[in-house]
């Protein structure tokens, strides 16, 4: 009994010490706030899998994207292979039209240097069949530069560019004429009425061509 009585007293004073040492009177309970806070563990249910999900849409759109781009670069490519080719169609026609001897009408032609001299000729004429002939198929002559050249070569887009371009094409075409060509001459005129066509297809339907082909390039 004895020794019973002392282990329990022994016990009750390693309890008073410890309690005494930490700072917490006996028999009260330590406040919430001062409890060591739990440990939160990472829940598997985050926003992880919200950032995959969402990185997931962000993948189909440039994929479509990238698919839209491919259509367009093979349609601009495809129309500018066929405005090429009627390019060249039309360099075959003018050739024949303009680089042809007529050796019959070699005591009519002459030379014309002064703008406006033949115009008055055309306008002359008795008919008005000839003169519409005349003047008509001298501007249909221009207007293929006007709609074809700036879809061949996007960097002649603009109506100064059109106008430069033609006048220089047709300028070497009737200097041609009237060096090499039997029954044909030089004449100022025409290289004015070429021009004028090329001015118009340019406006009426070379400006919105152009600008359906290449609306990409312009943007970027």
């Amino acid at each position: 009994m004895a020794r019973t009585a002392s282990r329990s007293r022994a016990g009750l004073r390693l309890h008073t010490v410890t309690s005494a040492s930490v700072g917490i009177p006996r028999g009260r309970r330590v406040p919430r706030s001062k409890r060591a806070p739990k440990s939160e563990e990472p829940s598997t249910s985050g926003p992880a899998p919200q950032a995959a999900d969402a990185a997931k849409p962000e993948q189909a759109p440039k994929s479509a994207r990238r698919g839209r781009d491919r259509l367009r670069m093979l349609a601009r490519l495809l129309a500018m292979a066929c405005a090429f080719v009627l390019m060249v169609a039309f360099a075959v026609v003018l050739a024949r039209l303009t680089l042809q001897p007529s050796p019959a009408s070699e005591a009519l032609t002459h030379t014309n240097l002064r703008p406006g001299r033949s115009l008055r000729a055309y306008l002359d004429q008795p008919e008005l069949r000839d003169a519409a002939r005349q003047i008509g198929g001298n501007l249909l002559l221009g207007v293929p530069f006007g709609i074809l050249a700036p879809v061949v070569v996007p960097r002649t887009r603009g109506p100064l560019r059109v106008l430069l371009l033609t006048a220089t094409v047709m300028l070497l075409v009737e200097l041609v004429q009237g060096a090499m060509v039997t029954g044909r001459a030089f004449d100022i005129d025409d290289v004015i009425l070429n021009t004028a066509g090329a001015l118009i297809g340019y406006l009426v339907l070379g400006r919105r061509l152009s600008g359906a082909v290449h609306a990409r390039e312009r943007r970027s």
